[in-house]
């Protein structure tokens, strides 16, 4: 089951869902600012793709709540919890296997 953390807003996201229903796979869409990634999705994010890729550092929660600050994992994924904004997208999970859509090949990787 492939699962992708959706903004239809965003050009990349769209462009990775796109990839994904090209390989044949049916994913399950989250829109995650409307329904946030569950705390050990977003663990598993933090030790496979690391703070400094899942982040956007330039948003305006990211520069008020994370930024200078030491916070913990369990601090930091509560604030995704709560600003799902503050994450990178898309983010793209295929059984075990999880990948943040930028650069887009990063997804074509974990479809195979």
């Amino acid at each position: 089951m492939v699962t992708i953390y959706h903004n239809p807003r965003c050009s990349k996201s769209r462009q990775a869902l796109d990839i994904i229903e090209k390989s044949g796979k049916a994913p399950d869409v989250i829109l995650y600012l409307k329904n946030a990634p569950q705390a050990e999705v977003l663990q598993k994010a933090l030790n496979d793709i690391g703070r400094d890729k899942l982040l956007r550092k330039g948003e305006d929660t990211y520069k008020e709540y994370i930024a200078g600050k030491n916070l913990s994992d369990t601090q930091l994924i509560e604030i995704i919890r709560k600003y799902p904004i503050v994450m990178e997208r898309p983010l793209v999970i295929n059984g075990d296997k999880m990948a943040l859509g930028r650069p887009l090949e990063n997804i074509k990787e974990i479809l195979k």
